[in-house]
């Protein structure tokens, strides 16, 4: 099978006509609802998915919710209004600090990080990394990295508990929001739209009834790469096609590389595309300029996370399966 750069490349109009009338049939006919209500983030996807409901559904249908916390940056909530007021859709800002604070989602994040750096107190601030898989062959180690009110940092490696403690503490944020726009789906008889793309929903880049919860999902089938495309086609404002994927999770700026998939997205794409066509490193690398022995990491790396967060697909298991297999 042949391999570019260029692989990617989609016919952006005749994609949106696609998912708008995919939308239509879903909401309306399937969902037997009235409209949409998403999260908006200000980030690609979030508004990729606003325009894509508004063109399906109509502005006046589609209802957004802006759920900013005290780790949240200040340009995500102008951006996100910003999106919401080009697309003319109403919304809402809602601010989760008090809901997170009063669960014990910040105590439990610093209870977390005081395991490995005992210092870490109030007005400081964190962001948890995966170095490059393209510098060595390593296992998938999370660090963290911490800054003191000084404006000190240091990285220190995670030890198992301190690791999956501080995650399931943030993990809240995900799920409060989730809880928010399912609070609106239900009263204005909406159906909530999912917004991970292809890269995020395959390697498990969610949080599991929290942004992985939705009724639909219309960008699930695209790369990242591809969402961007439709970005440009639908008009939507250049400060969010320009502005880097980022994580807004923790209290410094984190990208998506940094915290999940050690590479860029553009590189990240074109390799998942690969591995899914089964196609050799060797013909990749030669296309994207990097070794066949990162490829062969990054390849590893895909294995893995599908492994590691295949859960996160499962429905819930009835013990009935189980029952029956046994007759």
């Amino acid at each position: 099978m042949n391999f570019s750069r260029d692989v990617l490349k989609i016919n952006a109009q005749e994609e949106i006509s696609k998912i708008t009338n995919a939308i239509k049939t879903q909401v309306i006919s399937e969902l037997h609802r009235k409209g949409a209500v998403l999260g908006l983030s200000g980030g690609i996807d979030s508004s990729v998915c606003a325009a894509l409901c508004v063109q399906a559904l109509g502005s006046e249908n589609v209802f957004a919710i802006l759920m900013p916390e005290k780790d949240s940056s200040q340009e995500s909530i102008e951006l996100g209004k910003l999106v919401a007021n080009s697309l003319n859709i109403k919304y809402e800002i809602f601010d989760i600090t008090n809901l997170l604070e009063a669960s014990g989602c910040y105590k439990n994040q610093i209870e977390a990080i005081r395991e490995i750096i005992p210092e870490y107190g109030e007005n400081w601030k964190c962001k948890v990394v995966l170095p490059s898989i393209l510098d060595k062959d390593r296992l998938n180690i999370f660090q963290l990295t911490v800054q003191s009110p000084e404006g000190k940092t240091q990285t220190k490696r995670f030890t198992a508990t301190s690791y999956l403690k501080l995650i399931a503490a943030t993990n809240w944020k995900q799920r409060v929001r989730k809880c928010i726009e399912y609070y609106h789906a239900d009263r204005l008889y909406y159906a909530v739209c999912g917004t991970p793309n292809r890269l995020e929903y395959d390697q498990g880049f969610f949080v599991k009834n929290g942004d992985g919860s939705a009724d639909f999902k219309p960008i699930a089938h695209l790369y990242k790469s591809q969402v961007y495309m439709l970005a440009k086609a639908l008009g939507l404002p250049e400060e969010i096609i320009n502005r880097p994927p980022t994580t807004d999770t923790f209290s410094l700026s984190q990208t998506q590389e940094e915290f999940f998939f050690s590479v860029s997205y553009e590189i990240m794409d074109l390799c998942l595309y690969a591995y899914n066509h089964n196609i050799e490193p060797k013909q990749v690398a030669h296309e994207i300029n990097l070794t066949e022995e990162q490829l062969k990491r990054i390849y590893k790396d895909i294995e893995s996370k599908r492994k590691a967060t295949r859960y996160l697909h499962m429905r819930p298991l009835l013990v009935e399966e189980i029952l029956n297999q046994n007759l």
